[in-house]
């Protein structure tokens, strides 16, 4: 009777397991990883950025690059209006959007 109630225990735990890391699996496959893709293909789009370029930053300004360093762009927004601005504060998918038509109502 012991052994019985021993392997329903042990078979207990062992699909408790495998729940578990199934969760794990499934949360990584749907979440972190298309984040992580993401945060390459941004990262990847930012690196790729030239002088002359039209940009929108994270916070909506739109502009245009006059100044390329490092870690900062400088952006003119108006004649004679510059500002100097992070790489991780232009956004990819806001500059990418620029290219399109706007949608037809």
């Amino acid at each position: 009777m012991n052994l019985v109630l021993l392997q329903s225990q042990q078979n207990g735990a062992l699909m408790q397991m495998l729940f578990l890391v199934g969760i794990i699996v499934v949360f990584y496959f749907f979440m972190i990883r298309p984040q992580m893709r993401k945060q390459k293909t941004e990262q990847e789009f930012r690196n790729s950025l030239q002088k002359g370029a039209k940009v929108v930053t994270i916070g909506g300004i739109h502009g245009r690059i006059v100044e390329v360093a490092d870690r900062t762009f400088m952006v003119e927004i108006d004649n004679n209006v510059r500002v100097r601005v992070e790489r991780s504060a232009i956004s990819a998918e806001a500059t990418k959007a620029l290219d399109q038509p706007a949608p037809a109502k």
